[in-house]
């Protein structure tokens, strides 16, 4: 997915952008490109077990129940026990197959990609994508730099999130607010379906802050890190 959204102009373009932004700052700007930040297995686990769990209330609504046998009707105390007996452990059966077949259809159902990805509660997607991004700002060496003046912007197609993370030495020095601009230029670009315009603009919008606040130095300014674009793989 993520190769088929980005061109090889769109990547040299952002690669561009992130060039003619370290001529201005000695921060060091890093894009990183996620198709997934991460397989969500267990939600298809989850769904399946809490539908298999209403098996018996299905039942019930369903207007399904145990009857006891007539015991006017000449039934001795002993064909009265085993009735029951039987009874009872037929519905329980019958539960239990209807909670093996609503758990394999339904964890079938929700493994399908787009299904898990809509079930799978916001929160938990944008812990992981989070996650994943501090994952690849230690990965990538971006707190490494010289004077930890790193910043990792994230993205992951699949949950149409974005992060962007900052090294300490600009954390210091800097609001978390201030990368707001940036973020809702890359958002913007990223539902235009125009990624790397979207990019392009925050990449543009970091290196401006990040001029102000660490302005590049003439003959002191090495580039540590790779200008182009990583994109993972799935995982």
């Amino acid at each position: 997915m993520a190769e088929t959204l980005l061109t090889p102009a769109d990547l040299s373009a952002i690669e561009a952008a992130v060039r003619e932004a370290e001529t201005r700052t000695t921060g060091e700007i890093y894009c990183v490109i996620s198709e997934e930040s991460s397989d969500y297995r267990e939600t298809p686990l989850a769904w399946a077990a809490g539908v298999a769990l209403l098996g018996p209330a299905l039942l019930l609504l369903g207007g399904v129940h145990v009857e006891a046998p007539d015991l006017l009707g000449g039934w001795s105390a002993a064909q009265v026990a085993d009735a029951a007996e039987t009874a009872a452990r037929d519905a329980l059966i019958g539960a239990v197959m209807l909670q093996g077949l609503l758990f394999v259809a339904t964890l079938a159902l929700v493994s399908i990609p787009a299904v898990r990805r809509a079930l799978t509660p916001k929160a938990m997607k944008r812990d992981r994508v989070r996650r994943r991004a501090q994952e690849q700002f230690v990965a990538k060496n971006l707190h490494a730099t010289r004077e930890r003046t790193g910043v990792l912007i994230y993205v992951s197609f699949a949950e149409h999130m974005a992060e962007l993370i900052a090294d300490e030495g600009i954390a210091e020095h800097v609001e978390p607010g201030v990368w707001d601009r940036a973020m809702a230029a890359l958002v913007a670009g990223l539902k235009r379906r125009e990624p790397g315009a979207g990019f392009a603009a925050a990449v543009g919008l970091c290196a401006d802050v990040l001029a102000q606040r660490f302005p590049a130095r003439a003959g002191d300014n090495p580039n540590e890190l790779p200008d182009a674009v990583v994109i993972l793989p799935r995982l």
